[in-house]
């Protein structure tokens, strides 16, 4: 038109870039790079784009959303422990050893990409069970069938998973939780910034800070689900067998 204004489609956005032609593989290896180092507050399709070199808008035909690309990140975390887990799957464990292997791959992946935990949550608290990330079901999948295989009824299995699936994701982010105040001190107390809290008020949180800032790691993992997993089988004769 004489006004130079568009009639025609309009301009699809190239997604080819500094690494050559995208894929979703791509685009989201990329977003969890970046949400690695700078934190999931970092995370726009815009600064993505300019990672990865093209225009913002070539990314969504990967993610239609920035919901999408949230819930893409769930998954890659999923498929990083499913690689976890299939690194030793010559293992041959019992439901009880099984629940284990599957907790310490799970917080191996959370304590490699700390930054990303908190979508663990935030996400699968706003997405529907059938709508969630095709690994993120294989995993629910894998505990229920060694939970099934347990002995356990359809109810106490449920009850178990639950149980389970909260132990797991709460010890998580309890253990990522910052704790350091100011990593350039070298004194406990300042470093912690015991100086913040008031004596009076919280003596017993002061006492147990550092305590509190050392993680309990896998070995404080696999102890407390060993005792919530006690609690189901004290009762069962077959699934305590293991």
């Amino acid at each position: 038109m004489a006004d130079g204004r568009q009639t025609g489609p309009a301009r699809r956005a190239s997604d080819r870039g500094r690494y050559g032609r995208l894929s979703r593989d791509r685009v989201l290896a990329s977003a969890l790079a970046l949400v690695d180092r700078e934190g999931l507050s970092a995370l726009s399709m815009r600064r993505l784009g300019t990672e990865l070199g093209v225009e913002a808008m070539a990314l969504y035909r990967y993610a239609a959303s920035k919901d999408a690309l949230l819930d893409g990140l769930v998954e890659a975390l999923y498929l990083e422990l499913e690689e976890r887990l299939a690194a030793d799957a010559d293992e041959d464990p019992d439901w009880r050893a099984g629940l284990h292997r599957i907790a310490r791959a799970t917080y191996a992946v959370c304590v490699t990409h700390p930054q990303a935990v908190p979508l663990l949550a935030t996400r699968l608290l706003a997405v529907p069970l059938a709508r969630r990330p095709a690994a993120v079901l294989r995993d629910h999948e894998r505990v229920l069938i060694l939970l099934r295989g347990a002995g356990f009824d359809e109810a106490v299995t449920a009850d178990v998973f639950r149980a389970f699936t909260a132990w797991l994701l709460g010890y998580v982010s309890v253990e990522l939780r910052p704790t350091v105040d100011n990593p350039d001190e070298t004194d406990p107390a300042f470093r912690l910034g015991l100086h913040r809290l008031s004596a009076k008020e919280l003596p017993t949180l002061r006492e147990t800070a550092a305590a509190l800032a050392e993680r309990g790691g896998p070995e404080g993992l696999a102890a407390g689900l060993d005792a919530l997993l006690d609690s189901f089988t004290s009762g069962s004769p077959r699934a305590a067998s293991g």
